[in-house]
This record gives structure tokens, C-alpha cells and sequence, in this order.
């Protein structure tokens, strides 16, 4: 039983890094088009995962599948439009990341149709690269400060309920997630998501079957 969870965690070690990395990265990418250019100047605008790692998140997320990076700088004041630009940024990651484990799938699927050998460690890889990438994009979409799904909501709402779901939300975020890790709910919530994108995915590839 350790040695498979050694070699789980092993394999799952690039889903973890490419994940963070493309998310972080994309966020960059978006405000930069949008006018802001406070991620380039803080070093963001990188697809070397060590500028967007965070060490206590990263250590969590290895040890627990639950973290976080480090929140890319963006003035949404630098926007030409600002609710525009804070959408489209706060989605430039969650989409990156699905799009990035649409990719990869198609990649495992094309491999696996024409090789007549088996590479069980390569296809670990590939898969937890897949389902980090969607759980990663979907969890981010929740609309829970500071996820991206809370910026989109901020934008969206208007005025006097943004006040006051923000105002309860912000106040008790800490103890949302806390109750997050500590029960099953994100389960509930996360793996039913992750088999329906999973299916949408597997319906577009089916050529490639």
C-alpha cells in the first residue's frame, strides 16, 4: 500500500505544478492583453512554476491535493474596462486549465489507440495531469473569496448585494474552507463536476477512439 502511494505521489507531482503553473500563468497573460502590466514587472508572466509556487500552499497541496499559489498582481484600475478585464482575467485561469487537460487527454487517447505497448507510469502521469488540471479550473470557480469565481460574482452582481454577500462571505471564508477540508462536501460537489467535463471531453474525442 506505500509503495503505490509513494508512486501516486510521485506521478502526481507534474499534474500538481503544471496545474498551478498554467492557471497563474494565464491570469498574467490576460491582464497583460487587457492593459495591466503589473504581472510582467512582478516576474508572472512565466511558465516557470517557481515564481508562482507558494510554499505552505504547495506543501498542502502535495501532501493533501488542497492549496494554493500565489495570487498574481493585477491593478484592475489599468483596464480600459474594469469589470471586463477582472471577468476576463478571473476566467483566463479556470479555462486554461481545462483547455490544457483537453489536450493532454486527447494526447493520452491518440497514444494509447496506436502504440502496441503498454507505459503504466506514463499513463498515471497523463491521467492525474487531466483530472488535476479539471478539478484545479472547477474548483477556482467556486464563489468563495479569494477563487476566481468570487472576482466573476463581485463583477456580475449588482451593487447592494455584492455589498452583502461579500461582507458574509469575507467574513466567514476561513471557516468555509476549513470545513471544506475537513469533510466530504467538496467531494460532492467537485467529483460529479469532474466526471461531466470528463465525458463532455471524452464525447469530443470520440474520432480519436
Amino acid at each position: 500500500m506505500f509503495h503505490w502511494d509513494l508512486i501516486q505521489f510521485v506521478a502526481s507531482v507534474p499534474g500538481l505544478l503544471l496545474a498551478i503553473t498554467i492557471h497563474e500563468y494565464a491570469h498574467a497573460l490576460m491582464a497583460v492583453k487587457m492593459g495591466d502590466m503589473t504581472p510582467k514587472f512582478a516576474g508572472r508572466l512565466t511558465l516557470n512554476p517557481f515564481a508562482h509556487l507558494s510554499v505552505t500552499g504547495t506543501i498542502f497541496l502535495l501532501l493533501l491535493q488542497f492549496g494554493w499559489a500565489k495570487g498574481v498582481p493585477v491593478d484592475g484600475r489599468n483596464f480600459k474596462n474594469y469589470y471586463k478585464g477582472e471577468i476576463l482575467v478571473s476566467l483566463a485561469g479556470p479555462f486554461a486549465n481545462f483547455l490544457f487537460a483537453f489536450i493532454v487527454l486527447a494526447i493520452d487517447i491518440f497514444w494509447m489507440s496506436r502504440v502496441s505497448f503498454s507505459m503504466p507510469a506514463l499513463e498515471m502521469v497523463l491521467q492525474l495531469i487531466v483530472l488535476y488540471n479539471i478539478n484545479f479550473g472547477f474548483f477556482n470557480l467556486l464563489p468563495i473569496p479569494p477563487l476566481d469565481g468570487s472576482h466573476i460574482l463581485w463583477c456580475i452582481l449588482p451593487g447592494q448585494y455584492r455589498r452583502k454577500y461579500f461582507f458574509i462571505l469575507e467574513k466567514y471564508a476561513l471557516l468555509i474552507f476549513l470545513v471544506i477540508l475537513a469533510t466530504p462536501i467538496l467531494g460532492y460537489i467537485l467529483i460529479p463536476a469532474q466526471q461531466g467535463i470528463l465525458h463532455f471531453y471524452m464525447f469530443l474525442l470520440t474520432p480519436l477512439l
